[in-house]
């Protein structure tokens, strides 16, 4: 595959986002396993019952720091229409909205647990009893939005970490449940719901979002969708210039280039990058580039499908085709049209911070 190094890598601020839901996700799976095993069975003569409730106490202080700063990060990255108070309100926002309104119930409920702690001796032991326990939820809850709306759902590692959680939680409640304590009926529900639960997770995640085209049907809007490889390359004919447009010079020719780059990352971890500008004389006309693949370390896309169209501003797609070479910033593009080949030598150079993209094209007429 060819690789884009400099081009349109995946925002910081969504790694930002990724991060920060995965740490908030272990999080909240040792405050859980914690909570199950007993903050008072858990103490020992080097770990007196003081510590371990400061620990509890502290994950659960450290699980909302991380939660919001994953919402302040997802909010900030702008590639979804998600705003501060759909941290907040579930259910409200326009992008997935059950699987985003999920993580803003965990969130809720998270915060419940760390206020009715600090409150415990003002609220009484019954009331904190039932919201701690109530609180517990958000676990589940945010296990499902992790999976419902994240973007790593479908990559292997993703998988291991979601089957770790859901493991170490089951062996914490079997624990609990099977601790010589005798048997009730209440025991022996809890027990066959502890086997059961996780099946109807993997259920539900093998026909949701480990299947393919999860990102449509969970919500996300039309034109946030992922591009196909077929809608990346053209594959309309090249149209003719109308009668008394303007036509691009006969070639070769150069001519300098501005305009600007964007990047969009799709659920299944493909990047889309989009490269739109215009070029000046002797040359005024459109170009756009697209090129879509899989991101790779150090903020690079390997490209797997391209297109790309040039033409004067009244027939933008007067030439068709794609990438055929791709060093660093230097693309080389094989386009066609009525009138024949047209190979394209673009030498882009890209501002990172306000992806302003200036450059030359240089167009010769195709060998062959």
């Amino acid at each position: 595959m060819l690789s884009l190094a400099s081009i349109g890598g995946p925002k910081t601020l969504w790694y930002a986002t990724r991060g920060t839901g995965i740490v908030s996700l272990l999080l909240l799976t040792a405050i859980m396993c914690l909570g199950i095993a007993g903050v008072r069975r858990l103490r020992t003569e080097r770990w007196p019952r003081f510590l371990v409730v400061g620990l509890h106490r502290n994950l659960a202080l450290l699980a909302v720091t991380f939660v919001v700063l994953h919402v302040v990060t997802t909010v900030a990255d702008g590639f979804a229409p998600i705003g501060l108070m759909d941290g907040v309100i579930p259910f409200a926002s326009p992008y997935r909205p059950i699987w985003l309104g999920l993580g803003t119930v965990a969130f809720d409920l998270l915060l419940a647990l760390v206020i009715t702690s600090l409150l415990r001796a003002r609220l009484g032991y019954r009331t904190w009893r039932g919201l701690h326990w109530a609180a517990y939820a958000s676990w589940p809850i945010a296990l499902v939005h992790s999976f419902g709306t994240g973007s790593d759902a479908r990559i292997s590692w993703m998988q291991l970490l979601g089957a770790a959680s859901v493991a170490v939680v089951v062996a914490a409640t079997l624990a609990r449940v099977v601790d010589g304590s005798p048997w009730t009926g209440a025991r022996s529900a809890a027990a066959a719901a502890v086997l059961l639960v996780p099946f109807g997770m993997l259920g539900w995640y093998v026909t949701g979002p480990g299947r393919a085209g999860w990102a449509s049907r969970s919500g996300t809007p039309v034109r946030l969708l992922p591009q196909s490889a077929a809608a990346v390359v053209p594959s309309h004919p090249a149209a003719p210039p109308r009668s008394g447009a303007a036509t691009l010079p006969a070639l070769p020719f150069t001519a300098t280039l501005r305009g600007r780059m964007s990047s969009t990352q799709s659920s299944n971890g493909l990047v889309l990058v989009s490269i739109r500008g215009h070029t000046r004389r002797p040359a005024p006309g459109v170009l756009w580039i697209r090129l879509q693949g899989q991101a790779i370390d150090g903020g690079g896309v390997s490209m797997t499908a391209s297109g790309a169209s040039f033409g004067p501003a009244s027939v933008p797609d007067q030439y068709l085709g794609k990438i055929i070479a791709l060093d660093g910033t230097r693309i080389l593009l094989a386009l066609h049209g009525r009138n024949g080949g047209m190979a394209l030598h673009v030498s882009l150079r890209i501002n990172g911070v306000s992806h302003v993209v200036t450059g030359t094209v240089a167009a010769q007429a195709a060998s062959g």
